[in-house]
């Protein structure tokens, strides 16, 4: 046989880059040449060492170790590490965790008018997307006040976020996977944007959504024949310093009936600002000033306070959809809800920490960075990833954690592999990948019923660009098959 399973029967036995922990009652010891012979076969065939690789997966009814290789050595896990973010939050918040927003009216409130000041405190809600403010407002709207004569005021002191470049990561400030965290965050500071080529004559179409009066477009577009192709359709985007004017140029294909691309404008309180008066306008409201970012706590009673989804909601769509900055505000909330306001990124990390050793976890070599795995940085090993997986199987909250990650072949980054497969729907998969860094964990149900924690990373050149997900491919449809 090409796998020879051992009994545990000494402590701690290392053997060829794969360690057997006193607690696994049988292990396969690999060695390279031990590998499940397809993994092997891509390996080979895409000259890849087996080195880059780390692999973990263990029978969840028995404890039964099936498969280890390099699952000590610390790698980048990417988006992967939204997993340990997510489960921590779980553990500690809760799944009906909610957070709030709070609206507070500083004036007298005569008939619809409010004779003052508008103030929004923001704690952190991940998912305040474009429809929720516009429900939230339509709240507001319900209590009878239509006109605002002050200025709409913005709190977003409960996070501490300091030094974020958008750019930092790389250079692309504009893309909203570097959105930076924020108490008030609103519609993840995205503005959809829909070019369309105006058929009797030579220019384009610009529309936004949500419209915001305070961001400038500035059109320069022309069009041009050819089909809808090539990189942003011939479309540049040249930002002002302040993101509050932008100005787009290019020959944009005539083939293109319509064509979508999302960026990020402005600041977070300026985007705020804009979408507010747009969907308050829109349901009938007025409001006279303009916004000021304040951090002076009141003693008013909120005119509204306005519950967010609940955090299994949320979570879904931090793994599922692989949201960078809904990871990250909610690294900002497990600081809040330990520490206390304001929030900070580093006080996110202790409490993580704290908790794997509450836990009994290993941690040793864990680099969290941001919780989102947008990180050059960060660090885990495959074992460590599959402790945390067999930690959640046996909590109360596993359905939610469990379901919070991609289906194969089915939804969120999962759902154009295993499409129409044998394993379509058998593995509820957390897919990362940057550039040089490829990983899944998760769990998988074999066709013999048996369920499975699995995990593999592989950090190598140009892993991200398919050979990753092809040993991905290989290892599922082995374990599937075993």
């Amino acid at each position: 046989m090409l796998y020879r399973v051992f009994l545990l029967l000494i402590p701690v036995l290392v053997l060829s880059g794969a360690v057997v922990a006193e607690d696994s009652p049988s292990v396969i010891v690999l060695d390279e040449n031990d590998l499940p012979v397809n993994v092997r076969s891509v390996l080979k065939m895409r000259n890849l060492p087996a080195t880059s690789l780390s692999l973990y997966v263990e029978n969840l009814d028995t404890g039964d170790v099936l498969l280890s290789w390099k699952e000590a050595e610390p790698r980048n896990p990417a988006s992967v590490m939204k997993l340990v973010t997510t489960l921590v939050a779980l553990d500690r918040l809760g799944p009906a965790y909610t957070w709030k927003t709070e609206i507070f009216a500083l004036g007298e409130i005569s008939g619809d008018t409010l004779s003052g000041d508008l103030l929004i405190k923001g704690y952190g809600d991940p998912f305040l997307v474009t429809e929720r403010v516009w429900q939230m407002l339509r709240n507001l709207r319900l209590t009878g006040l239509r006109k605002i004569t002050g200025n709409l005021l913005l709190d977003d002191s409960h996070f501490q976020v300091v030094d974020h470049d958008p750019a930092a990561f790389d250079r692309q400030p504009l893309r909203a996977y570097n959105v930076a965290p924020n108490a008030l965050m609103t519609n993840f500071k995205v503005t959809r944007f829909y070019f369309q080529p105006d058929a009797n004559n030579d220019k384009v179409v610009i529309r936004m959504d949500p419209q915001l009066d305070n961001l400038d477009i500035e059109n320069h577009l022309t069009t041009r024949d050819g089909s809808c192709r090539g990189y942003q359709r011939g479309i540049a985007i040249i930002p002002n310093e302040s993101y509050d004017r932008f100005t787009f140029s290019g020959r944009f294909p005539r083939g293109c009936e319509i064509y979508a691309m999302d960026r990020t404008a402005m600041s977070h309180n300026e985007f705020t600002y804009g979408l507010f008066k747009s969907i308050w306008r829109e349901l009938g409201g007025e409001i006279e000033g303009g916004w000021k970012n304040v951090s002076e706590p009141t003693a008013d009673e909120p005119l509204l306070i306005y519950e967010s989804m609940p955090l299994a909601d949320v979570i879904s769509k931090v793994n599922k959809h692989s949201n960078n900055v809904m990871a990250r505000q909610l690294l900002y909330t497990i600081a809040a809800e330990t520490y206390g306001a304001p929030a900070t990124e580093d006080n996110g990390r202790r409490a993580v920490i704290e908790w794997f050793a509450e836990q009994g976890l290993d941690y040793a070599n864990l680099s969290l960075d941001n919780g989102a795995g947008l990180s050059r940085t960060s660090r885990m090993s495959a074992r460590q990833m599959a402790e945390l997986l067999k930690f959640a199987y046996r909590q109360p909250y596993m359905p939610e954690y469990l379901s919070s990650m991609s289906l194969t072949g089915l939804d969120g980054t999962m759902s154009r592999r295993f499409r129409e497969d044998s394993l379509t729907g058998r593995a509820h998969i957390k897919t990362g990948s940057l550039d040089d860094v490829n990983a899944i964990a998760g769990y998988l149900q074999a066709s013999s019923g048996a369920r499975y924690a699995i995990v593999a990373m592989q950090n190598h050149r140009e892993i991200h660009r398919g050979p990753g997900e092809e040993v991905q491919e290989a290892l599922l449809r082995w374990l599937y098959e075993h």
